[in-house]
Parts: structure tokens; sequence; C-alpha cells
């Protein structure tokens, strides 16, 4: 199997990127199920994709397939957490400990995957101090100095729309890079940082959407 090649060394489409966790999560699975290879029609179906689409995402970073055989299950799940770069540990600010970021905090599925929050921020007093899940809860006016002294590069946002902004300019000023944004607003990064926005609400109204169309009565026959 050859190296997979740098993705600095093309532009990567960014379903791409996307799709990548996907085919990630499935070849986990068939671990799991102990299978030891997999075509890629084989993981397209898994997940309702096209065989095409997967090869040519895939060879993006390299020849990863066998003719006639497909990919080694297990090289290929280790390639991917490299190209992801799953392959060290990530510390991660929160800011917000509210509803959303307290479950955040006990989420235990993103420290299984390499992503350890290490420093969470609340600007509300009764909060400030305490400890959550063995960390202590510091004022959002401390977010700069600390993200710059941690060197944290992950940031994820979970405070109401209205202060979002600011707090958003807080952690990249302190050299965040990279957000997870829940706050239900459109905001401004640098093109230098990346982010992804999980507005919880619009997905939920794209769900009663569909709900909706299932509901409606058909056209009436003659």
């Amino acid at each position: 199997m050859r190296e997979p090649l740098s993705m600095k060394a093309i532009k990567i489409p960014e379903k791409t990127v996307t799709r990548l966790s996907i085919y990630l999560r499935c070849l986990e699975e068939l671990e799991h199920e102990g299978k030891a290879s997999v075509s890629s029609k084989q993981l397209a179906d898994r997940f309702g994709l096209n065989s095409a689409q997967v090869r040519k995402d895939l060879a993006y970073f390299g020849q990863f397939g066998i003719r006639g055989l497909g990919y080694y299950i297990t090289p290929l799940r280790h390639s991917l957490e490299e190209i992801l770069g799953l392959k060290r540990a990530w510390g991660v600010a929160l800011v917000g400990l509210g509803n959303l970021g307290s479950a955040l905090m006990i989420y235990k599925g993103f420290q299984e995957k390499g992503f350890k929050i290490s420093a969470v921020f609340d600007r509300d007093p009764a909060k400030i101090d305490r400890r959550v899940e063995g960390i202590q809860v510091m004022d959002t006016g401390a977010i700069v100095p600390v993200i710059r002294k941690r060197k944290i590069k992950i940031g994820i946002l979970a405070v109401p729309a209205a202060g979002a902004q600011a707090v958003l300019d807080a952690l990249v000023e302190g050299g965040v890079i990279a957000v997870l944004n829940f706050a239900p607003t459109q905001l401004s990064v640098p093109d230098s940082v990346k982010i992804q926005n999980v507005d919880l609400s619009a997905l939920l109204k794209t769900l009663s959407y569909h709900i909706a169309q299932t509901e409606r009565p058909g056209p009436r026959t003659p």
C-alpha cells in the first residue's frame, strides 16, 4: 500500500473530507465485525453512496485498493486516521456551560476519538471556579491568555447568539483555528479559521418538513 498523499499537495473538496469520517466509521464497524477487506461497492452500499465516489475520494490521498480485492480494512483505517489528524490528542476549549455545554462535557465520544475538553469558560459568576468533570470553569475574560498558554487549536461555542461573535473573536485571538459553533447565528472568521456551524433548530425544521410531506393528503382522484 502506497503512502497517502499530503492534504496540502492538492485542493481537497470539503465534501470529500466530510465523507472520509463516514468511511472511517464504516471501517471501524467492519473491523469490529471481524472483516479483513471491503470493496468500494460494499463501502458505498453501507451508507447509500456511489462506489465511484468512494474510489475518487480515496484516490485524492493515494492508492489504497488492490484490484479485484478492494481495501484491507485495518491499514485503510489507520491511513484515514492519519489523514484526519486522529493519531494525536487534541485539546479543546468549550465556551458556555449551559444545558448544551454541560451535555457536551459529559459526552464520552469526544475523548474516545482523541478530542479532550481541557479548558471550559463561562461568564456566569455562579459557575466560575466550579469544577466540572475535573476541569475548573474559568471566566470568559481569561480566554485569550489561557488558549495561548495551552496552545489549544479547537474551540466549541455553546453560547447565546448575542455574545457569540465576541467569544469567537477571543478564541481566534488566542490561537484557535477550528471552531464548532452551536450558537444559532452566522459568525465572521478570518480565512485562516475553519468554522463548522451546527444549527440544531434548523435540523429539526428540516425533519419537520419531511414529516409534514408524508402526512399531506395525496391528490384526489376524480
